[in-house]
């Protein structure tokens, strides 16, 4: 992996030459260690101006290919790399809990967030569990319940919905050990109140892997604080949707680029919002 934004600077002259050393500053192939990967992706501190006035910090984890698809035949997984599935890894090592849509957990047979060891120190230091809880967006609660996600979490497993929702799905969700948190007054969410509601449960660092439509949801709200983008070097064709599918914003927002890094011909993107 290497790093291609931003360089390190150009070496500084020393007092007895008043010359720069040879140096070389551009970009290094080397193998990253989780530890590398995790301060390159550290969650900005709490008193970061660009943090001002938002209870967390919420970021989305995506991979599109080349010609903008989101997956392939629904699932992400023919789109990512060995790369691609480290910096996913250390994402959700870093992150208090991860926001995934029910239409996602659906397709991706999404499995409980499991403690890594190499992480364990790092996540106590910082005040968290051994695993990020799993988040999971739904206005319907149509969610098997008899699935790892909620049978097996190292950390119980969350499901956010409206006050509106079903309420026979609700004592279901509970009885399988799921926390219900409500994040709307109607049947689903509201996406803008998601971080607050889960900040109150003490978690400020979030991580959303979409899909397609929260994300949009995220992004039209104004919830989207960062964007980390892999962008694969491969072409999917078909009807697969960008990254994010959701209304239509009055104006563009403009993210400022934070870092990329490269490896096997993957571009590891991340953005912030300015």
């Amino acid at each position: 992996m290497r790093r291609l934004f931003p360089l390190p600077a150009p070496p500084a002259p020393t007092p007895e030459t008043g010359k720069a050393e040879v140096a070389a500053v551009g970009p290094v192939d080397r193998p990253w260690t989780p530890a590398e990967l995790a301060e390159a992706y550290a969650y900005p501190a709490a008193d970061d101006p660009v943090r001002a006035g938002r209870p967390g910090w919420l970021r989305a984890n995506m991979v599109s290919s080349l010609d903008g698809a989101a997956h392939h035949e629904g699932r992400s997984q023919p789109l990512s790399g060995d790369a691609d599935m480290r910096i996913f890894g250390v994402l959700r090592a870093l992150a208090d809990a991860v926001v995934v849509g029910a239409e996602t957990v659906r397709k991706e047979g999404y499995r409980p967030a499991r403690a890594r060891e190499v992480f364990a120190a790092r996540r106590a230091a910082a005040g968290q569990g051994p695993a990020p809880a799993i988040a999971v967006v739904t206005a319907g609660l149509e969610l098997d319940f008899t699935l790892p996600l909620f049978t097996e979490p190292v950390v119980p497993t969350l499901v956010l919905t409206g006050g509106g929702a079903p309420a026979d799905r609700v004592t279901a969700a509970r009885a399988a050990g799921a926390e219900v948190l409500f994040a709307g007054e109607g049947v689903g969410v509201d996406p803008a109140r998601v971080a607050g509601v889960l900040a109150e449960r003490g978690h400020t660092r979030l991580l959303t892997e979409g899909g397609p439509r929260l994300l949009g949801q995220f992004a039209a709200d104004d919830a989207l604080d960062e964007m980390c983008l892999s962008l694969a070097p491969v072409v999917a064709v078909g009807g697969a949707p960008r990254i994010m599918n959701g209304p239509a914003v009055p104006v563009p927002e403009r993210f400022a680029l934070a870092s990329v890094l490269e490896e096997d011909g993957f571009l590891f993107t991340r953005y912030r919002r300015s």
